[in-house]
C-alpha cells in the first residue's frame, strides 16, 4: 500500500477552503487547483498573467513535494471564458517540454472572480 503525505507549502499562501496544497501518494502528487493568490490576496489581469501566477504555484508546490516541472504529465484548465485561451496557450507551448496531456472547459463562475484556475498530477517515473 503507498504512503500518503500532504504538502503545504511555506510561501504558498494559504486557501480560505480547507485544502492541502497538494497530496501525494507513491509516485504521484496531486496538486490542488491554483489561482493568481499573493500574500496580500488576489490579483486579478489578464488570463496570461493569472496563469503565469498559477503555474508559479504549482511548481512551488510540486517542487516542494519533491517533483519537478517535467514531471507533470496532466493539467487541468478551467478559465471563466474560453475566449482567453490563445493567450494561456502561449504561455502554455512556452513553459512545457514536453508537454503534458490537459484538459480545458469554461467554468460557470471561478472562485474570486478569477480568470483561470489550474491543477496538475506529476509522477516520477
Amino acid at each position: 500500500m503507498s504512503k500518503r503525505f500532504i504538502v503545504d507549502v511555506p510561501g504558498v499562501p494559504k486557501s480560505p477552503s480547507p485544502i492541502s496544497n497538494a497530496v501525494v501518494v507513491g509516485d504521484t502528487c496531486h496538486i490542488s487547483g491554483q489561482l493568481a493568490v499573493y500574500d496580500d490576496g488576489y490579483r486579478l489581469g489578464t488570463a496570461r498573467q493569472e496563469a503565469e501566477r498559477a503555474f508559479e504555484l504549482v511548481f512551488a508546490i510540486a517542487k516542494e513535494a519533491g517533483f519537478d516541472r517535467t514531471d507533470i504529465v496532466y493539467v487541468d484548465l478551467a478559465f471563466s471564458d474560453l475566449d482567453d485561451l490563445p493567450e494561456v496557450n502561449e504561455l502554455y507551448g512556452e513553459l512545457f517540454d514536453p508537454r503534458p496531456a490537459r484538459t480545458i472547459y469554461q467554468a460557470a463562475k471561478l472562485p474570486f472572480g478569477a480568470k483561470v484556475k489550474i491543477q496538475a498530477i506529476a509522477m516520477r517515473g
